[in-house]
């Protein structure tokens, strides 16, 4: 058999376009290389200037190329009787037909094999698979992206590595994908290798696990043992603190001979230890460079396996979680003195349910879609794979996010005891590394979680450090309160009953169908009206929602969020007239709500006492899941439309263009601080709370006030700011344009968009890219898209958008590093948690100072609270908020002690308004300039052209 791995350059993605270059390469059956045909293609017009920009291919290149007849005529018999792989084949394929057509030739028909698909499978943890980064980690010698030579070697080796990791699976795994596959080339694939294995093969019980067949890795948790003998002496019974951070030294110099310790991180160790030895509270700031996580990692480890105490460990991010886990506690494991463990617990539905698991893939019949076979399969190697069953391991596509939604674990439909996977459930697996651990690593979101469950899902602790403080006062409002959206119910009743036939009711109505239970015909005849009625209460629902989307449409004086999303506040006591008819609609929602879960709620309850069958009884487990769900979502609906609570702040948020769906419901306390206080700081020993961004000019009032802390009692609180080890005042320049346009609204004049532009393309010509710009306003950021990229063009250098070139952070960050010569432009989620260290970035632009929109129903509530309270909304609310998100984004700019770089600040208000003082005062100490914006690139050449070495070390 041979192997014809096939990639084209193309002068764009239309049918009306042509191919410019043909990559071939040809394998054998072994994957050994046999022959190449690599040559460029004269296309009839111009090659795009975009295209060029991609592919580096000009028209000089191909203008004594060969035409593509000819090329065709010495492709076809290499293509004859071959498999036809591609990186995204049909693309490839496509465009191959295409020109064989126009040339008059047969197309192609053969087999084809896509390795992006065959990726996907058969390695679901990579984080992309995107050729160029897929290569990267692979370690795959891929010097010039886009160009079809380099791209058809790339995709031949991944081929050949996908056929090796395929060939290694489990005999179990493989037949399950056979199970799982559809009639088409990769099922012809899949059954080809089967026969292959079958017919040499037996069950390899030595490299994994195998249970109700499934080959996995993970064994049962009940196997799980704690981190030291209960009868063994403690392993810091007689060690002082400093003769512990000593020992840890030698193993931090023994690790890495050029271990310099920082001062920083050294007071931090000893604060943090302070605090808990004292039962004191403590916020501290710890610029960048200090090594935060190691800053109180240390000191907890020392003092809970001292003194046989939990500490509990908080994150914002889940990808602070996982960095926390892949990378400081190995570490920490070869340094520190002792045995001790560390676990991660994330929020139940982060982890898969084996039993939903199972039955999903026993129930996907030939009605399933291609995603949901992918997703099965990916789900099935990792099995064999992963050892804690965290959706964060799996690289979904476009809609696999809906299918861990139907197999991921929840409290309602869990068996515990018993469900034939209790004892490998990887929840409780989670749950029962947390009891064991000395260290508990969790999330914000789960923290808050755990209260509303009266604190049944974390273990029980009085120690607790919280890092990325400055996020949990926001992460408090939303878990304190609710939030609904038009998909709320929608997708969970689609889930109970998409029509007749899908859904997991018509699925029971089918099962209970071959029991002998007298009360078969009862139940089907309640399951025939029950089913038909979802399709009226989808209805409601939607009523509901147009109902609100008009309003929200029509009312005037509304606020916007950072994405243009429109807001408008209800005030309890003085709803608008027009909400009468949204309460009777909701009403007759909440009323057939209400008879439907009745009805189910006795029906699966007899089904469950009198039905046996294990299938069935998971079936009923998941069903009375989703009946909670039903009634929880109809309960908040009441709550939201009631808007009779003046302590909570009501808002309909809503994207016009978008309707109904775009619609989202939110109830949150005006003021968390009281609740914070009475959770953590009043019933907890000691609570560590840390950022790099805490203080505001120096002081730590704002944050104390917001988060319900004390500052007053000494005895029990105190703050530390700890400055960066960074020499800014040599690292990072400040560049404030004193003749700038202001600017005003959401939007940007002309004035300001012209000046902006202009600044911008001259600033990124001057720096070769490596750039980025933070808006606050994705409106803001859609106007100046265009006009910068008109404006550098020609230039070599890209610009990127957030939500234009991609919505995903992490797949536009990972573009930026990959092309330096890259301007991204990011809002919100790019003010902070991007981490583009080296010169990869060495110029960030703020384009506005970020304050939050004064007429936001949250931001309004808070301001008036303040306002009867005597105080000024604006220099005690909207300043301090303000400058900690702007520190927060001028963190992203210096990120080691040898980055060098510029921050250019294009709101004067910085140096123009009396406030302005409290943003720069709050810097680290970078060097501070101010000039005419045409002086902009001669000092940046100056700045950047300097030793940077030498720059340091004065």
């Amino acid at each position: 058999m041979i192997y014809a791995v096939l990639d084209l350059e193309t002068t764009g993605t239309s049918s009306e376009d042509e191919i410019i270059q043909v990559g071939l390469v040809l394998m054998d059956e072994e994957f050994n290389v046999f022959q190449t045909l690599n040559s460029f293609v004269r296309p009839s017009g111009p090659i795009p200037a975009f295209i060029t920009q991609l592919t580096g291919i000009d028209d000089a290149m191909v203008a004594d190329a060969p035409e593509p007849d000819d090329l065709l005529l010495e492709m076809i018999p290499l293509l004859q009787d071959a498999v036809l792989i591609g990186h995204n084949v049909s693309f490839d394929a496509g465009f191959l037909n295409m020109a064989l057509d126009r040339a008059g030739y047969s197309p192609f028909d053969g087999r084809k094999l896509d390795t992006v698909e065959l990726l996907r499978m058969l390695y679901p943890s990579l984080s992309s698979y995107q050729l160029g980064a897929v290569s990267e980690q692979f370690g795959i010698r891929h010097d010039q992206h886009h160009r079809a030579d380099s791209d058809a070697m790339a995709t031949a080796i991944l081929f050949a590595e996908c056929v090796k990791k395929l060939r290694s699976l489990p005999l179990l795994t493989l037949q399950r994908f056979v199970m799982l596959s559809a009639d088409n080339d990769l099922g012809w694939m899949l059954r080809e290798e089967l026969a292959l294995r079958e017919a040499s093969t037996a069950l390899d019980t030595d490299s994994h696990r195998y249970f109700r067949q499934f080959a996995m890795k993970a064994g049962e948790w009940t196997e799980e043992e704690p981190p030291r003998d209960e009868g063994n002496d403690n392993p810091l019974e007689s060690v002082s603190f400093e003769d512990y951070l000593e020992q840890v030294r030698e193993g931090f110099t023994a690790l890495f001979p050029d271990y310099e310790e920082r001062e920083a991180q050294q007071t931090m160790f000893r604060e943090v230890n302070d605090a808990f030895e004292n039962n004191r509270h403590l916020l501290i700031e710890a610029g960048t460079g200090t090594g935060k996580s190691l800053g109180y990692l240390i000191p907890s480890l020392y003092f809970g396996v001292k003194n046989e105490r939990k500490i509990v460990v908080s994150t914002h991010t889940i990808n602070l979680q996982e960095q926390l886990r892949q990378r400081d506690l190995p570490l920490l494991k070869q340094v520190l003195p002792f045995d001790f463990r560390a676990s991660v617990f994330k929020g139940r539905g982060n982890y898969i349910c084996l039993r939903k698991f199972e039955t999903k893939i026993q129930s996907l019949d030939f009605a399933a879609t291609a995603e949901e076979r992918q997703t099965a399969s990916q789900m099935v190697v990792w099995l064999g794979e992963t050892e804690t069953g965290d959706q964060e391991e799996i690289n979904f596509g476009n809609r696999g996010g809906e299918f861990w939604n139907t197999v991921s674990s929840d409290a309602d439909s869990c068996l515990n005891r018993a469900c034939p996977w209790f004892k490998r459930c990887f929840y409780h697996r989670a749950k029962q590394e947390a009891n064991l651990a000395d260290v508990v690593i969790t999330n914000h979101s789960l923290l808050f979680t755990d209260i509303r469950a009266d604190h049944r899902l974390l273990p029980s602790y009085e120690y607790l450090v919280i890092d990325e403080g400055h996020q949990v006062e926001e992460v408090a409002g939303k878990h304190l309160g609710q939030q609904l959206s038009f998909y709320s119910f929608l997708n969970l009743a689609n889930r109970l009953a998409k029509d007749s036939r899908s859904g997991l009711l018509p699925q029971l109505r089918s099962h209970i169908q071959g029991e002998s239970e007298d009360e078969v015909p009862k139940w089907t005849e309640q399951l025939d009206e029950i089913i038909p009625r979802f399709g009226s209460l989808k209805d409601s629902w939607e009523t509901v929602f147009e109902q609100l989307q008009s309003l929200a449409a029509a009312s005037s004086g509304g606020g916007q969020t950072e994405t243009g999303q429109s807001v408008l506040r209800l005030k309890p006591g003085s709803l608008p007239s027009q909400w009468e008819p949204i309460q009777n609609e909701e009403g007759i929602y909440f009323k057939e709500m209400n008879r439907t879960i009745k009805v189910l709620d006795k029906m699966l309850s007899d089904m469950k006492d009198k039905l046996d069958d294990t299938v069935l009884q998971g079936m009923l487990t998941d069903l009375a899941g989703a009946v909670k769900d039903a009634g929880r979502i109809r309960d908040e609906l009441r709550v939201f439309v009631r808007a009779d609570k003046p302590e909570m702040v009501y808002w309909i948020e809503s994207n016009p263009s978008a309707r109904t769906k775009s619609i989202q419901l939110n109830t949150v306390p005006a003021d968390v601080s009281g609740q914070i206080r009475e959770y953590f700081f009043d019933s907890k020993k000691s609570v560590v709370i840390t950022s790099a961004t805490l203080s505001v000019q120096k002081s730590f009032q704002y944050a104390a006030e917001q988060l319900g802390l004390n500052m007053a009692d000494e005895r029990r609180s105190r703050t530390v700011l700890l400055p960066s080890p960074f020499h800014y005042r040599s690292q990072a320049l400040v560049m404030i344009p004193r003749n700038f346009p202001a600017v005003k609204g959401a939007a940007a004049d002309p004035a300001y968009l012209s000046a902006l532009v202009a600044s911008l393309s001259e600033a990124a010509r001057e720096t070769g890219g490596r750039m980025l710009v933070l808006f606050t306003s994705y409106r803001m950021l859609k106007q100046v898209y265009d006009p910068l990229k008109e404006a550098l063009q020609g230039s070599g250098i890209q610009v990127l958008g957030q939500g234009l070139d991609s919505s995903n952070r992490s797949k536009l960050t990972r573009r930026f590093r990959q092309q330096p010569e890259s301007v991204l432009l990011g809002t919100s989620s790019f003010w902070e948690g991007v981490d583009i260290p080296g010169d990869a970035l060495i110029c960030l632009a703020i384009v506005r100072l970020p304050f939050q929109p004064p007429n936001h129903p949250l931001q309004e509530a808070k301001a008036e609270m303040l306002q009867e309270s005597g105080q000024n909304p604006f220099m005690k609310l909207s300043v301090p908020q303000a400058v900690i998100r702007f520190k927060q984004g001028f963190g992203r700019l210096i990120r080691t002690s040898r980055d060098k770089g510029i921050v250019l600040i294009y709101d004067t208000r910085v140096i123009e308004t009396f406030y302005g003082k409290h943003f720069l005062y709050s810097l680290p100490g970078p060097k501070i300039e101010h000039m005419h914006a045409d002086q902009f690139v001669p000092r940046m050449r100056e700045w950047l052209s300097e030793d940077s070495k030498e720059a340091v070390r004065q």
